[in-house]
């Protein structure tokens, strides 16, 4: 029987990984998943010789003993458990989300704009690149990208320019992403789950992130897409936005900051504080769009749909606008392999690579995992889900808060995606916006990606020296 749960793990893994080629969400492979390996558990239980219990972190003792209602009772409690830590992920991305349609429904991003006043396509890229690395850190790499494409293509007019700038803010957003809790879901799995905290994270991984985006950004102001100016309309540049939109700008990346100080202070579990920050960007939205809804210059289109929604909630307005897909994938991916971990698998798995990978004289503190299995966990997700790949890592690797492990883990998996455009949901989102071809990307970013990849990795191996 756990073959057979291997066997429906991989075909739906394949299919999320190919979902461009057979136009499937991967939030349906994703469900179907999850719902079938948790039936076969079911299904299968009296054939299972060892029970994970996740709660409790151990093998469950005596369990091929037990009677068939006890093992399904037990598979119950386990199912419920696994529902609740991934519950606490997706709250809190829910929190997130919110707090950032928020901010946009004010027209906050349009404030970044403001300080686009050159056409140096060098000096564009670099306040790109920046601009990413910062927010992503704040906002969550997917969610900065949006935005800053969105602000691209008002700045950028010719596409053939605009799509170097996307590749280059795409590395840019995901080594943002890699440093902090809330800047990656794969971060933000391994802070959840109280494999990182937010001071040693910081410590391990800002300046690999930083030479991960510096670098590649670097040596892209020598090639000739970025060499003169851009031709734009600087009376294009400025946006009609609200009287509020800079407050609320501030006042929700602000929030979004305060969680991490709310976990340390109370010790509760981030979303708590995400929900409070979420409380009181909300209640200031809700006083602001009872006060006079101020767009200066509305023409057209965008003034009748300020005009249309400007009396309504923008609390409901956000919410309506929250990308539910995304949550319903990781809600699949997270509970398919927590299946895999209950019934010991990814524990088999990690000993063998353990003992299949030889050390090469690195070794990551006193764990037996060779770094280069980091590395190749970082490779393969460009071409897998870097989600799933670092739920299975953490059902397949048992070592306590703040090893080093979890921090090579969390740039890995963050900014390894960025070698391919398929390899990360920063890539994805760019590849819808500007249409960007997959091989495109492969023969004219790639390498860039790869480079900052093995040089934010080479600092990491160097920096754990010291720490």
């Amino acid at each position: 029987m756990e073959s057979v749960i291997i066997i429906v793990f991989v075909m739906g893994y394949l299919a999320i990984t190919l979902e461009h080629n057979l136009k499937l969400d991967k939030l349906i492979p994703a469900l179907i998943m999850m719902a079938v390996c948790w039936a076969l558990v079911a299904l299968g239980i009296d054939n299972f010789s060892n029970w994970f219990d996740s709660a409790n972190h151990g093998l469950v003792d005596g369990f091929a003993s037990m009677v068939h209602d006890d093992k399904l009772h037990l598979v119950e409690e386990t199912l419920l458990h696994h529902l609740g830590k991934t519950a606490e992920i997706l709250v809190f991305l829910l929190g997130a989300m919110t707090i950032v349609e928020i901010i946009d429904y004010f027209d906050g991003f349009s404030t970044i704009k403001g300080y686009v006043n050159f056409k140096s396509k060098k000096k564009l890229l670099w306040m790109f690149s920046v601009l990413a690395f910062i927010l992503s850190a704040i906002i969550d790499n997917l969610t900065a990208t949006i935005v800053l494409i969105s602000i691209l293509q008002k700045i950028v007019k010719t596409r053939d320019d605009r799509i170097w700038f996307a590749g280059l803010i795409i590395i840019a957003a995901n080594a943002g992403g890699a440093f902090s809790p809330i800047g990656d879901v794969t971060t933000t799995m391994l802070w959840i789950g109280d494999k990182v905290s937010t001071g040693m994270l910081f410590m391990y991984l800002f300046i690999p992130s930083l030479l991960c985006m510096v670098v590649p950004t670097f040596i892209a102001t020598f090639l000739p897409a970025f060499k003169g100016e851009i031709d734009y309309d600087e009376n294009e540049v400025e946006k009609p936005k609200s009287q509020h939109s800079a407050r609320m700008l501030y006042l929700g990346l602000g929030a979004i900051l305060f969680v991490p100080v709310f976990k340390t202070v109370t010790h509760l579990p981030p979303y708590v504080g995400m929900m409070l920050s979420l409380g009181i960007v909300a209640t200031f939205a809700e006083i602001y769009s009872n006060s006079k809804f101020s767009i200066s210059s509305a023409q057209g289109e965008e003034a009748e749909e300020h005009a249309s929604t400007a009396h309504h909630s923008p609390v409901h307005h956000s919410l309506s606008k929250i990308e539910m897909p995304s949550i319903l994938f990781f809600l699949g991916i997270l509970m398919a392999v927590a299946a895999l971990e209950s019934l010991g698998i990814l524990f088999n798995f990690a000993d063998s690579l353990k003992e299949g990978i030889p050390l090469m004289g690195s070794e990551l503190a006193g764990t037996g995992v060779s770094d280069l299995v980091v590395i190749l966990l970082g490779i393969g997700s460009a071409v897998i889900d870097n989600v799933p790949l670092v739920a299975a890592s953490l059902g397949m690797f048992s070592e306590s808060l703040d090893n080093p492990l979890w921090h090579f883990i969390a740039f890995s998996a963050g900014t390894g995606g960025s070698m391919l455009i398929i390899g990360s949901a920063a890539g994805v989102v760019a590849m819808g916006m500007e249409k960007i071809d997959f091989f495109w990307y492969l023969k004219k970013i790639s390498w860039l990606a790869l480079i900052g990849f093995l040089v934010g990795s080479v600092s990491f191996v160097i920096i754990r020296m010291f720490i």
